[in-house]
């Protein structure tokens, strides 16, 4: 080995900065433990003591002090999964980006675009490439610079006028666009920053108008996913009094008498007011809409008369048929024209408790807001330059606000109408009223304002954070989220610690007893790797996953691969009577094992880097150590266990790279593989007509990663009856609900596709209360808080959730097509660049084309049956990557000395030459698998039931793998071999011999 003091250097300097990034993660986590210990598992009081000392120096060197905030920054983070906490991908709205900028269009042309867009929107495509489809697809004669769609006062001339083509409008529409998912980035980073959580993480997802956020340790579902998708549009309207809309709530009553069946009389009760201000209070009046009970489809549905403001109250469970009666075109007909405008809308939930039952029932207000023709308020949420989180003149929680100076004069009008008129004015967020007070003394004049009614704490907060943010520039919708609980996250460590260790002392025996000293040379080797590769996670300031962990054990079989390559190569030297320098200097060259070593390695990356591209989340930490593995692994394998076997060289040391009892294991063998070809040809096709026959019946059972849908991970306090809570919530639900017990019998994963088309928060939070309210009864009392929110220790309730929404499914479904697919044809590409001929390449695709038929028809004939889940997501879509990877590994191994046979001096005719290539690689490849086997069996056994089915599928792929690098990529690259290469071959070698 050519300048090994120039390689020892290196070596020691990169385990040295290892070491020293490594530092930064230890003294965080020390700190971050000393945090948890001193909240006792509260956590606001452990983020402000961090935060507390976030400047104060925690850790030195010697020549520098690095504070908690330098130390945190520096460490290897951990990801939801291992911490527990909060993940969510937002959905900015280009469709309201584009109503916005087309000044709300009446355009039919352009209404109709944006709503084929929705509905024809392809997986991967983005929503404004759907938008231009669909425009296109029917715009005529009409242009998207016309005077009633993008040519209007939102663009100077510039940028669009009349005269503009379709195509350079799109271009100004998509450098919006892309200003708009940047200026909600912005509004959400600042949310969050103020949120108080540890290490939050905010990224845009590529081009896609999509936003990450991270939030570690946060464990408030429903308040946060709200804080989050909050447009935080506030608005000031005046409002219609009970007397002046009484009247059409009648006539709409009536009309709808004719129609709606008849329901029962709801129970009556009290309303709360609100007040804003000591200047703002609401009127006692008590105008009534009165009507006789019985057969009103309206007013029945009313819990409670209205009075000021205030239409009625109506009940949860009846909001969205009064909402939907609302919006009835005939029932709007009977509106007097000066009210044809009216903006129907409610007010915040809220809870109302029944005194001798003490059933809680959730109610809204209804209220009527004098809009106009363009829908637009006469003061928006842009005129606030500051708002605070107070409390009123009755010590209750309370918002104050302060307008800029164009503001307070509209503010000052608008409440001085309102106090001639004693109307009323509502105050809206997103379209929902937190207060509607009335002026009793005269208009307000300097812009303050303070907001307060029926809050707690914690919402004026929220509330008061949006505002300062700043709204955002359209809708953010939820379309995909998980949520894992603490205690969850410390079991996945566990998990995660225990395989890694009992795998790596595994690896580490297996190779001591197979390879003897040599073995050693190659668990040091295994040790620096591991070093190397910690360390490279954390200056790169990667975030460690449990499929990252997963990455990380995988690696330990990969790191010994290139070794019991080298070694067995070094082995055949010796037996064929070179000396030890002689056999490992053949060995490490290019012609000995390093070719096959490469090979193997680039198709390894090759797919490591496909799956990094297309994969999210988890998936991606798993091919980020996967990818930084195999680099660290050559490394080690190459240079430092060799250091070791030059020093035995230069000693004259004894090394034989075997043991006594396994010096003669796979070797001596003799087996026609090409003359079974016509049995492997038989089994494998048998295999894949099953599966195409199982594929047609069974199906796969397709997770929400493909189909969309929530999933929830729900532990009881004993065992429970699947199929009993299945039913009970499909009932509820009124769709299928699917429960299957997941790990322990007292733990079930529950799935439903209930409303995933609808992304708001509340559809979030109506799912989390149907699960409360059909599952409580399993619980001995346990509250809505506790079953839904994370805490410390939590250990019953939600441990963990997720949610797919269905646009997100279908990208991830292309996106895990094209990952597949793409990694065949690259890596065949590859194969045909590397080995010249088209043949080894097909034989090669043919053997990972068998393989993925091969795993997928096990998991759909096994998916009802194994106590397991096998889900077809995108941890499958991971381990399908994975065995492709190793599956080409296997397939180059055997390739690689075919090429070297026949391209050397093998003696016999072709059919000898390529099973003698085969049998004098057997050992190797037998090896490679046996320790990979090992490996994912640990990981099967001790890895935790979340990736069970990820690592069942590499069990089965590797297997396979070994059977079809064997039995059919070599038959079938000597089947595609033309007759005159295999005469000119034979020629050849007959002339040599």
């Amino acid at each position: 080995m050519q300048n090994k003091g120039l390689i020892k250097f290196f070596a020691i300097l990169f385990a040295l900065v290892s070491i020293y990034q490594l530092s930064f993660t230890f003294v965080s986590n020390k700190v971050q433990n000393d945090a948890k210990t001193f909240a006792g598992g509260n956590q606001d009081k452990e983020v402000k003591y961090l935060d507390s000392i976030s400047k104060e120096k925690v850790f030195s060197l010697g020549v520098t002090d690095y504070t908690f905030e330098d130390v945190r920054s520096k460490q290897i983070n951990k990801g939801l999964d291992l911490e527990g906490g909060i993940n969510v991908i937002l959905q900015i709205s280009v469709k309201d980006v584009l109503i916005g900028l087309s000044n709300d269009s009446k355009n039919p042309i352009f209404n109709k675009a944006l709503e084929d867009a929705k509905l024809n929107q392809r997986g991967n495509q983005s929503y404004l490439d759907a938008f231009f489809d669909a425009f296109d697809a029917i715009k005529g004669s009409t242009k998207l610079a016309s005077p009633d769609i993008f040519a209007n006062r939102n663009f100077d001339d510039k940028e669009i006028d009349y005269k503009s083509t379709d195509d350079q409008v799109k271009k100004v529409l998509i450098k919006k666009v892309e200003e708009s998912v940047e200026s909600a980035f912005g509004v959400l980073r600042s949310r969050i920053d103020k949120f108080g959580v540890t290490q939050p993480n905010i990224a845009k997802l590529g081009q896609t108008g999509r936003i990450l956020v991270e939030l570690p340790g946060a464990k408030d579902v429903d308040r946060i996913k709200k804080l989050l998708s909050s447009k935080a549009e506030l608005e000031f309207w005046e409002t219609y009094k009970i007397e002046e809309i009484g009247q059409f709530l009648m006539s709409a009553n009536d009309a709808l008498k004719i129609t709606e069946k008849n329901i029962a009389t709801a129970e009556v009760k009290t309303i709360k007011k609100d007040t804003l201000d000591k200047l703002l209070t609401d009127a006692d009046k008590k105008d009534s809409t009165a009507a006789k009970k019985g057969d009103n489809p309206l007013l029945d549905k009313f819990v409670s008369q209205g009075g000021g403001p205030i239409l009625g109250v109506v009940s949860a469970k009846d909001k969205d048929a009064v909402d939907a009666y609302l919006k009835r075109a005939d029932i709007l007909a009977l509106l007097p024209s000066d009210k044809r405008y009216v903006k129907f809308v409610w007010g915040k939930p809220v809870e109302v408790t029944d005194e001798k039952t003490k059933k809680v029932t959730e109610t809204y207000d209804l209220y009527a807001l004098k809009s106009n023709r363009d829908g637009k308020a006469p003061l928006s949420g842009g005129v606030i330059t500051d708002a605070r989180d107070t409390f009123d003149q009755m010590g209750k929680p309370a918002v104050s606000m302060k307008m800029d100076g164009q503001g307070a004069k509209e503010w000052e009008k608008l409440t001085d109408n309102a106090f001639k008129t004693k109307g009323y004015i509502a105050i809206a967020l997103d379209d929902v009223v937190y207060s509607a007070p009335g002026v009793s003394t005269g208009p307000i004049t300097g812009g303050s304002s303070e907001i307060s009614g029926n809050f707690d704490v914690t919402e004026t907060k929220d509330l008061a954070n949006v505002l300062r943010a700043g709204k955002l520039p359209a809708a953010a919708e939820i379309v995909q989220s998980e949520v894992v609980g603490p205690s969850l996250g410390q079991k996945a460590i566990d998990a995660g610690t225990t395989s890694s260790i009992v795998g790596f002392l595994l690896v580490c025996l297996w190779m001591v007893f197979y390879y003897g000293k040599a073995g050693w040379y190659a668990n040091v080797a295994l040790l620096v790797n591991l070093l190397f590769l910690f360390g490279i996670l954390a200056s790169l300031g990667a975030v460690l996953t449990l499929p990252g962990i997963a990455g990380i054990v995988l690696t330990l079989g990969t790191a010994v691969d290139a070794n019991i390559i080298i070694y067995e190569r070094a082995k055949e030297e010796l037996r064929e009577g070179k000396t030890l320098g002689e056999a490992v200097k053949t060995a490490y060259g290019w012609k000995g094992a390093m070719r096959s070593i490469i090979d193997a390695n680039v198709t390894h990356v090759l797919t490591g880097a496909i799956l990094f591209i297309f994969g999210t989340g988890p998936i991606q930490g798993f091919a980020t150590t996967l990818l930084i593995g195999i680099f660290t692994s050559l490394f080690t394998s190459i240079f430092i266990a060799r250091m070791f076997i030059d020093r035995d060289i230069a000693k004259n040391n004894a090394l034989t790279f075997s043991t006594s009892i396994t010096k003669n294991w796979f070797t001596g063998f003799h087996i026609d593989f090409i003359g079974m070809k016509k049995w492997s040809y038989m089994i494998s096709s048998l295999v894949v007509i099953v599966s195409c026959i199982s594929f047609y019946f069974n199906g796969l059972d397709e997770g929400v990663d493909f189909v969309g849908g929530r999933t929830f991970q729900i532990k009881f306090e004993k065992p429970v009856e699947p199929t009993k809570v299945s039913e009970e919530l499909s009932a509820i639900f009124g769709t299928t609900v699917e429960a299957k017990v997941f790990g322990d019998s007292d733990q079930l994963k529950i799935t439903t596709k209930y409303k995933i088309k609808e992304e708001s928060t509340d559809v979030d939070t109506e799912v989390n209360k149907k699960l409360h309210e059909g599952l409580t009864k399993y619980y001995n009392n346990i509250a809505y808080e506790k079953f839904v929110n994370l805490y410390e220790g939590k250990t019953y309730g939600i441990l963990q959730s997720s949610k797919v929404g269905a646009a997100i499914s279908n990208d991830i479904k292309t996106n895990s097509f094209w990952a597949v697919l793409g990694a065949m044809l690259v890596v065949g590409l590859y194969l045909v660049i590397s080995f010249r001929k088209w043949q080894y390449s097909l034989g090669a695709l043919a053997a990972v084309v068998h393989d993925v038929i091969f795993v997928l028809g096990t998991y759909s004939l096994l998916y009802k049956y194994m106590p397991f889940h096998m889900e077809m997501d995108q941890h499958f879509i991971a381990a399908i990557l994975t065995v492709i990877g190793y599956s080409m590994n296997d397939t180059v191994i055997v390739f690689d000395r075919i090429r070297e046979f026949l391209g050397g001096n093998r003696k016999g005719n072709f059919k000898e030459i390529v099973n003698a290539s085969i049998n004098t690689t057997l050992s190797r490849t037998l090896n490679t698998s046996l320790t990979m086997i090992l490996v994912l069996l640990i990981m099967f056994i001790f890895g935790g039931e979340s990736i069970r089915g990820f690592i069942f599928a590499m069990l089965i792929g590797i297997v396979i793998g070994t059977y079809s690098s064997l039995f059919i990529a070599t038959p079938v690259l000597v089947d595609t071999m033309k007759d005159s290469d295999i005469l000119e071959i034979e020629k050849r070698h007959a002339d040599a011999n």
